[in-house]
């Protein structure tokens, strides 16, 4: 099974690398930190052996002389320690960008940056990546997509000063492509692009917002419907939740609606589930999926893939609520009542054992848990 190295782990696209990789039940990548790019025998060390290094350390903002500095010393640093490495890696893979050479500090020291790597003789794989956008990316620096999300999360609007056409891809995408795996269910090495302008970009999430506000679905129709709503989701985690149902009673009884959907398709079932029973234990990295309780009392919990944080909800079939799993956060279901648990479920999908979406993972690590930041 191949070995990676990767740099720029903690970052936006790398963590995205490391979620596919648990996906794709491949070992923990050899992590190379900026502390160890500025030792090359610590990096020589590192890197010893592996079948490939990805390079995803960058500067994507700041003064323009900085950024230009930074991406190319990070390069000039990891070409250094490749040098005194006793078994290089079989590639380096740059994640490099669309922009490289256009002529701004930030291309041209990129196109600096690949030719560093390339200069190191080993194969080499010069990824050019357009504007990526996905879950739990940065505002204000990785994206106009995760700020736009970030101001409707919070009940602003996106203000757009002067228009452009943007190449968007999503950021498992792009992973795919950097590990080098073929298309799966939830992920396309091709890097299918939406491409649209910046305003017409803010109208399309401020309509998913608005839609979204009190529960109901927007249309998931295509590939990039569903990925930018989880990408807007992932903002509203978990502060909008959970979200309470209107319930509307008379003689007959009471009526609870728990999905209504704007376009796509879906599927929805119920379970009963025994007392001191958990259901989940797993994450999804694209599917949309709603837990409603309508019977019993019951614990959702929640963390989010490769931290500690636990989020907890305490949910009854007396007032029924509506908690979106967000995607890339484990979750489970536990009946905490005496009597028989029943849950109504609803997926934006039809379940396909041969591509389900649905990875293996505890919630609850044994691990110390942090504190979970509210967006």
């Amino acid at each position: 099974m191949l070995r990676l190295a990767v740099t720029g782990a903690g970052g936006f696209l790398g963590w995205h690398v490391r979620v596919l990789l648990r996906v794709l039940g491949r070992p923990e990548p050899v992590v190379v930190t900026r502390a160890d790019l500025t030792d090359p025998e610590r990096v020589a060390a590192k890197l010893d052996g592996v079948d490939r290094v990805l390079h995803l350390a960058g500067v994507n903002r700041g003064e323009p002389a900085d950024v230009a500095a930074g991406n190319v010393q990070l390069a000039a640093q990891l070409a250094q320690g490749l040098k005194h490495c006793p078994t290089p890696p079989g590639a380096v893979v740059f994640a490099n960008s669309v922009q490289a050479g256009n002529g701004t500090p930030y291309g041209d020291a990129k196109a600096a940056a690949a030719g560093l790597l390339a200069d190191t003789g080993l194969p080499f794989d010069d990824v050019l990546l357009p504007n990526l956008y996905g879950e739990h990316g940065r505002p204000y620096y990785n994206s106009a997509v995760a700020t736009f999300c970030r101001l409707l999360a919070e009940g602003g609007q996106p203000e757009v000063h002067g228009d452009r056409e943007l190449s968007l891809v999503h950021v498992t995408d792009a992973a795919a492509r950097l590990v080098g795996v073929p298309a799966g269910g939830s992920w396309d090495p091709a890097m299918p692009a939406l491409r649209t302008g910046v305003r017409a970009l803010a109208d399309r999430l401020a309509d998913v917002a608005a839609t979204y506000r009190t529960g109901e679905l927007p249309s998931l129709v295509d590939r990039h419907d569903v990925r930018l709503f989880n990408t807007y989701r992932s903002h509203c985690f978990p502060a909008h939740y959970p979200l309470a149902l209107p319930r509307r009673a008379d003689a007959r009884g009471e009526l609870v609606e728990t999905v209504r959907t704007h376009g796509g398709g879906g599927q929805t079932f119920c379970s009963t589930t025994r007392p001191g029973i958990t259901r989940g234990e797993h994450f999804h990295l694209a599917k949309v999926e709603r837990f409603v309780v309508l019977r019993g009392t019951a614990e959702i919990s929640l963390r989010r893939v490769d931290d500690t944080g636990v989020v907890r909800f305490a949910v009854s079939g007396d007032e029924p609520v509506l908690v979106d799993m967000p995607t890339m956060w484990a979750h489970k279901l536990v009946n905490i009542g005496g009597d028989d648990l029943v849950t109504m479920f609803w997926t934006n999908e039809l379940f396909d054992p041969e591509r389900p979406d649905t990875w293996p993972e505890p919630v609850e690590t044994g691990r110390p848990e942090r504190a979970v930041a509210v967006p």
